[in-house]
């Protein structure tokens, strides 16, 4: 066919057509994109699969622009190459897709989960997520997840609170990218081992940038086994997943190289995450946040869903904030404004 040919648009016959070339190039445990199941049934359309419009949606969010000004791991970084809650869900993205095409899933869902996994979490990452979690539970008995606020975020606050109105697959890989419930498609399963592959590795790029480690501190078996620098060690463990998820039929990880991974990862939350060099301003941030949940409270904010409790509206505000937006607030309410 030739393009624009008077006889065929693209449009004709598309769906038909990527049914066709699934049942052809994927396998048969990937997730089909058609039929779309949404919570409010809409027409499909002519030139993208449903699982590219709600990648197309979720990039379009003003919860996905916000993410570029929430930290990742270091606090309002002095250098311009840290990783933000931004770049770290494009390089877990990155990642992910390469997999799902590897393992002949769908490589489309597997890049709207990825996309979306982190739209709900709070400022200045785990810290921030940790006082949502502390107060909530305090004044409304609820905990606070950012995978669940992230659902939230697509269901219920974005389109001025109308929602996204995304497939029940993407809305799955979301939910269960952490947690103890594993995603029931592949794909959300490979965008739960990537997260941890992508910020395990970044962020020890991060602080040896930062001189919060420095290499002779990396444990030696573990990096003996993945790698010396990130670039390997991504290697190593795509590899490994690949191996082990073809032959197990499952997102799957070697006893030696998952295990090394998760003695890195508990080696990060040591040294680093809870170390005392990204947790230089803990102190300062959670007074900071405690005061803005407390006034929030005591003076909800203006509801962005429709019935809306006021736990919700507490939490849907100050988990939306930036972490400049959250200093900003706390400046207004803190600091004497003048005349």
């Amino acid at each position: 066919m030739a393009i624009g040919s008077p006889d065929q648009t693209v449009s004709s016959g598309f769906a038909e057509r990527v049914r066709a070339a699934e049942e052809r190039q994927l396998s048969p445990l990937a997730a089909r994109s058609y039929p779309a199941s949404r919570q409010l049934a809409e027409p499909d359309s002519a030139h993208r699969t449903p699982f590219q419009r709600d990648r197309d949606r979720i990039v379009h969010t003003k919860a996905f622009r916000r993410l570029k000004h929430k930290t990742q791991v270091f606090i309002s970084p002095a250098g311009d190459h840290y990783r933000t809650r931004l770049t770290h869900t494009l390089e877990t993205c990155g990642i992910a897709r390469n997999v799902a095409r590897a393992l002949t899933l769908n490589e489309d869902l597997t890049e709207a989960i990825g996309l979306g996994h982190d739209l709900g979490h709070a400022p200045f990452g785990h810290i921030g997520e940790g006082v949502l979690d502390e107060r909530r539970r305090a004044r409304y008995g609820r905990p606070f997840r950012h995978n669940e606020h992230s659902v939230r975020v697509v269901e219920r606050l974005e389109r001025d609170g109308a929602g996204l109105n995304l497939t029940e697959q993407v809305r799955d890989g979301i939910l269960r990218h952490t947690g103890p419930e594993r995603s029931a498609s592949l794909e959300g399963r490979i965008v739960r081992v990537v997260d941890r592959i992508a910020y395990i590795n970044h962020d020890i790029d991060d602080a040896l940038r930062a001189g919060i480690i420095t290499r002779a501190d990396l444990p030696e078996a573990e990096i003996a086994v993945l790698g010396q620098t990130g670039s390997q060690r991504i290697e190593t463990l795509v590899a490994d997943l690949l191996q082990r998820s073809e032959a197990a039929g499952d997102i799957a990880q070697g006893d030696e190289v998952g295990g090394a991974m998760l003695r890195l990862r508990a080696f990060m939350f040591e040294h680093v995450y809870l170390g005392p060099g990204a947790q230089s301003e803990r102190g300062r941030i959670e007074r900071m946040l405690r005061v803005l949940f407390d006034h929030y409270a005591e003076h909800p904010p203006e509801p962005l869903a429709a019935q809306a409790s006021e736990d919700d509206r507490v939490i849907d505000y100050l988990a939306g904030m930036t972490d400049r937006y959250a200093i900003r607030a706390f400046s207004e309410l803190s600091v004497p404004q003048g005349f």
